[in-house]
C-alpha cells in the first residue's frame, strides 16, 4: 500500500496546474474559430474568450430585404461559432490537465485505479 501524499506536495501539484490552465486559457482567449449560416451568407468569428470579434455578411442577404431572415441568419452564425469556441475550450482544457487522470495524479496513484 502507498503512502499517502505530502499535502505540500499536492498543493504544488495544484498551484503549478493552476498556473498551466491560466496560461492556456490566455492563449485560447487569442486564438477564434468561425462559423457561418445560410450557406456562407452569414459568418461569425468568436475567441476562445467567448467574444464575438467579426460578422461578415454578404451583399445579397440585404437584397432581399428581409431583416428577420438576416437576424435569424445571424443568430444561427453567432451561436456555432460559440459553439465550437466552447468545445475547442473544453478540448483544451482536458488535455492540458490531463482530467482523466489527475485525481490519480495529484493523489500520487496509478491513472488506471491500481
Amino acid at each position: 500500500m502507498s503512502q499517502p501524499p505530502d499535502l505540500k506536495d499536492l498543493l504544488g501539484k495544484a498551484q503549478a496546474l493552476q498556473g498551466k490552465l491560466g496560461q492556456l486559457q490566455q492563449e485560447l482567449a487569442a486564438r477564434s474559430v468561425e462559423a457561418s449560416a445560410g450557406g456562407g451568407m452569414v459568418t461569425a468569428v468568436v475567441t476562445g474568450g467567448l467574444r464575438v470579434v467579426e460578422i461578415r455578411i454578404e451583399p445579397s442577404v440585404f437584397e432581399g430585404g428581409d431583416r428577420t431572415m438576416t437576424q435569424d441568419l445571424v443568430a444561427a452564425a453567432v451561436n456555432a461559432a460559440l459553439a465550437k469556441a466552447q468545445a475547442m475550450v473544453q478540448n483544451e482544457m482536458q488535455k492540458a490537465s490531463g482530467l482523466a487522470g489527475l485525481g490519480a495524479n495529484l493523489f500520487g496513484g496509478n491513472p488506471d485505479g491500481e
